[in-house]
C-alpha cells in the first residue's frame, strides 16, 4: 500500500492545479449541452485525443525529455488526470461549438484556454521546462485546434 501511494506521486509541487483543472474540465465537457456532438462522437474523441496525448508525453516528455510533470520518475495521479482529462475534455468542447463560421475564432480562443492551463502548471510549479516553450505549445496547439480537430470531426462523421 505504502509503495502504491508513493507512487501516486501525492507529494509533488503544484498537484492541486493539475487535478482541480482535471476534475473541472471533464464535468464541464459531461455536463453542457451538446450542441453539435453526439455521445459517440465524445467517445470516440476521449479515446483518440487521450492516446495521442499519452503518445505524445512518451515521446516529448519521457524520451526527448523536454519538459517534466510531477516527478520525472514517476506518472502520478496528477500525470494521469491532466494527460487524461484536460486535452479530451478541450477537444469536446472544442467540438461541442464548432461551427464553419467560427473555426478560427474558437480555435484562437481554445489555443488561449489550453495556454492559460499550462502557465497555470507552470506557476505552481508542477510542470519544468527543460527544452520546451510557451511558444512551442502555441503552434502545437493552433496545429491541434485548427487542423486536427476538424480533421478528426470530418472522418468520425464519414463527411
Amino acid at each position: 500500500m505504502q509503495q502504491f501511494l508513493t507512487n501516486l506521486d501525492l507529494g509533488a509541487k503544484g498537484l492541486w492545479f493539475p487535478v482541480t483543472a482535471s476534475i473541472l474540465f471533464a464535468l464541464i465537457a459531461l455536463m453542457i449541452p451538446k450542441k453539435n456532438i453526439s455521445w459517440r462522437e465524445i467517445y470516440i474523441t476521449f479515446a483518440v485525443v487521450g492516446f495521442g496525448t499519452w503518445f505524445s508525453d512518451g515521446l516529448i516528455a519521457r524520451e526527448l525529455d523536454l519538459f517534466d510533470i510531477g516527478d520525472p520518475k514517476k506518472a502520478g495521479i496528477g500525470d494521469l488526470l491532466s494527460y487524461t482529462f484536460i486535452p479530451s475534455s478541450l477537444a469536446i468542447l472544442y467540438l461541442n461549438y464548432l461551427t464553419s463560421n467560427n473555426k478560427w475564432k474558437l480555435t484562437f480562443c481554445f489555443t488561449i484556454i489550453a495556454l492559460l492551463i499550462e502557465f497555470g502548471m507552470v506557476y505552481v510549479g508542477y510542470l519544468k521546462y527543460k527544452g520546451w516553450n510557451w511558444y512551442i505549445s502555441i503552434i502545437v496547439f493552433l496545429i491541434a485546434f485548427g487542423f486536427l480537430l476538424p480533421i478528426h470531426k470530418k472522418i468520425i462523421r464519414k463527411e
